[in-house]
């Protein structure tokens, strides 16, 4: 689904335009034009190709989608895979940004992503001094635009981990607290699997040899890769605090197991003592002492009493019971 087409010259906004007449613009001096796309098909994205003269293979990338986060070169274009990440109903949602980059043209296409970036458009329209930049200054509004979204993201994940750290000690929520941490380490293993390849992937937008279309942002992308270094930082805590309490919980519950363990051996204790009396008492002889007395079973069933009563005394006060 097209969401805008617009031409820039100079920096300043020319008009929306049609599709048709991307081709005409394109041969204008200092013009550029951006077109944005949402969940784009074969069709839309094969008319795109067909007036950006883009690459097949990149073209084929993103009609596939779910590719890992890279930035490419094709001649002197780019073509730049950011994956996105969004908190749904409280469950982490993977999209993908893809962005075409050329000396005079930019082709965003959003996939499986609910937040659009209109807001962007908006803010870069009201810095003409930067988008006389070209499409090199569009392309880092956008990746910071995706990077800054993960903040929030990182900050969800840490409140939940807060939300489990307080319940971890209430032995009624174990099972809980064991899936939800697991759910929540998966959710960081996700972030982790996007953020480390997009990491490395805009190293090379600013640091070495930089792409001719870059060279005149590279501030700018180094100011998105360090932001991509703080997200990769708070994710390895997040995943080190996540392992820490899963070892937490195992504790737990092997504490737990045995203070079982102690009370089965202290009643098992107890039980054999009252055992022990009756099997001796329990012995059909015909000769045998107090066979015959008249106290003989009060005081069978008085000793097996107090001598119960005081294993459990110690037990308990020996924090076995």
């Amino acid at each position: 689904m097209l969401i805008n087409c617009v031409a820039y010259q100079d920096g300043n906004k020319l008009a929306d335009i049609p599709v048709e007449q991307i081709s005409d613009y394109l041969q204008k001096p200092n013009c550029f034009v951006w077109v944005a796309l949402k969940d784009a098909s074969h069709d839309e994205l094969t008319q795109m190709q067909q007036e950006f003269n883009l690459h097949e293979l990149a073209v084929e990338d993103a009609h596939h989608g779910h590719q890992r986060a890279k930035i490419e070169e094709y001649g002197d274009s780019l073509f730049a895979v950011v994956p996105t990440v969004e908190m749904v109903d409280g469950k982490l949602q993977r999209g993908e940004l893809d962005i075409f980059a050329g000396p005079n043209y930019v082709l965003s296409v959003r996939s499986h992503s609910q937040h659009g970036f209109l807001g962007v458009r908006a803010r870069c329209e009201q810095e003409p001094e930067q988008m006389r930049k070209g499409s090199a200054f569009v392309l880092y509004a956008l990746m910071d635009a995706v990077v800054d979204r993960y903040f929030p993201v990182v900050e969800a994940l840490e409140a939940h981990l807060d939300r489990i750290e307080g319940s971890i000690f209430q032995t009624q929520q174990q099972r809980d607290n064991i899936e939800q941490l697991y759910d929540l380490k998966r959710d960081v293993v996700m972030l982790k699997h996007i953020v480390a390849p997009l990491m490395e992937a805009v190293g090379r937008l600013y640091g070495g040899r930089v792409p001719p279309l870059c060279e005149s942002t590279r501030d700018y992308f180094r100011d998105v890769g360090d932001h991509l270094y703080r997200i990769n930082a708070l994710t390895d805590a997040i995943r080190d605090t996540i392992a820490t309490a899963i070892q937490v919980h195992l504790s737990m519950v092997a504490i737990e197991e045995t203070e079982v363990n102690k009370r089965l051996a202290a009643w098992a204790a107890i039980f054999a003592v009252a055992t022990a009396f009756f099997g001796l008492w329990g012995m059909n002889f015909k000769y045998m002492p107090e066979l015959d007395w008249r106290f003989g079973y009060p005081m069978a069933i008085g000793m097996v009493v107090v001598v119960c009563g005081y294993l459990y005394y110690r037990f308990r006060k020996s924090g076995w019971l």
